[in-house]
């Protein structure tokens, strides 16, 4: 599976009214710690696959989600179950923890 691109638009349907937990990656172009996360993102993307949707939200693009959810720091991976915040990893984490957390 794809990762999505996630914007203010399509928030609430593709995060908010999932019938699947739904990964999401609050990133920036110019964040280097971002830029480490993105294939581990595209790992688990491609990994879980249909079990999950996973999703990128460009934070200086995205201004008023990141505001919402309280971005102090990128990257920040939400993990979203049955429309709700579940869990929340700040900076770098391994793919491991990501994909237990959602499981």
């Amino acid at each position: 599976m794809s990762v999505l691109k996630i914007t203010g638009e399509n928030f609430e349907n593709e995060v908010l009214n999932s019938s699947k937990p739904v990964i999401v990656d609050f990133y920036a172009d110019w964040c280097g710690p971002c830029k480490m996360m993105s294939p581990v993102i595209d790992k688990i993307a491609e990994e879980l696959g249909e079990e999950v949707k996973v999703g990128k939200i460009n934070s200086d693009e995205n201004m008023e989600l990141a505001e919402k959810y309280g971005i102090m720091s990128i990257p920040t991976i939400m993990i979203f179950k049955n429309g709700n915040l579940d869990k929340t990893f700040v900076g770098v984490t391994d793919k491991t923890s990501i994909i237990e957390a959602i499981k």
